[in-house]
């Protein structure tokens, strides 16, 4: 068949369709494969074969070799299957989030087991504080500070996990609001699993920090749009020793 005069019709036509074809025409092959090859077994325009080959490597799914040398001028390049599993396969983390969530909610505590794996998980996601950068010569400005500091940098992880958190008034360190929940569907199925592991990750994320501040209770779904962290204030050691 003749390769179609449009080379970029079959991109029109089904981009992603079409670059399958040639990943597991890729695949299949026992040698690697060129593009003027790709084409006449796809009965597409080279053009055609080249874009989606591109996009392929880009995406880590393909590479490209480089042929021997038989003659006179460049040699033609060849191109292979990636090893390994297609990374841009098909994903189900919701049934694994919902396992491990089943796990959660059958140990003897469900609720402190809970959070004392979303604890664990905050550590690892936030990074202790430089030492020298909280330094300061009054221990109360010190605390204050620490505290600023502490939130923003709790927002930001919040933010960047993607809980859409809304940053208190101006001084206020006792709530932070969050209007989204990257767990929605599970946290309103099993909320006494999910909103504790939450809390958890935060109260990790904010001993991570070394601050003075704590998770104290997740207020969760106080409104359709909205759950609130409760934060308070951690004991000095000074305080503690008295306790």
């Amino acid at each position: 068949m003749t390769p179609p005069s449009d080379p970029m019709d079959a991109v029109t036509d089904a981009p992603a369709g079409r670059r399958r074809d040639v990943l597991d025409l890729l695949r299949r092959s026992a040698a690697p494969l060129s593009i003027a090859d790709i084409a006449r077994r796809l009965e597409v325009h080279p053009n055609t074969a080249r874009f989606h080959l591109d996009t392929l490597v880009g995406h880590g799914q393909a590479e490209q070799v480089t042929a021997a040398r038989t003659g006179p001028g460049r040699p033609p390049l060849l191109f292979r299957a990636a090893p390994g599993m297609d990374r841009t396969g098909p994903r189900n983390y919701r049934l694994l989030a919902s396992i491990l969530v089943e796990e959660l909610s059958h140990r003897p505590r469900p609720t402190q087991a809970a959070v004392a794996a979303g604890r664990a998980w905050g550590g690892e996601l936030t990074e202790a504080p430089d030492a020298a950068a909280l330094s300061g010569t009054a221990a109360e400005a010190r605390t204050t500070v620490t505290e600023a500091r502490a939130v923003e940098g709790l927002i930001r992880l919040l933010d960047d996990l993607g809980f859409a958190p809304e940053r208190p008034p101006r001084g206020a360190v006792d709530r932070i609001g969050l209007r989204h929940c990257p767990f929605l569907d599970l946290a309103q199925e099993r909320s006494k699993i999910v909103c504790p592991i939450h809390l958890g990750l935060i109260q990790g994320a904010l001993a991570a920090m070394e601050a003075p501040l704590t998770a104290e209770r997740l207020e969760p779904f106080v409104e359709p749009d909205l759950c609130v962290v409760h934060l308070g204030r951690t004991a000095s050691p000074v305080e503690g020793k008295g306790r």
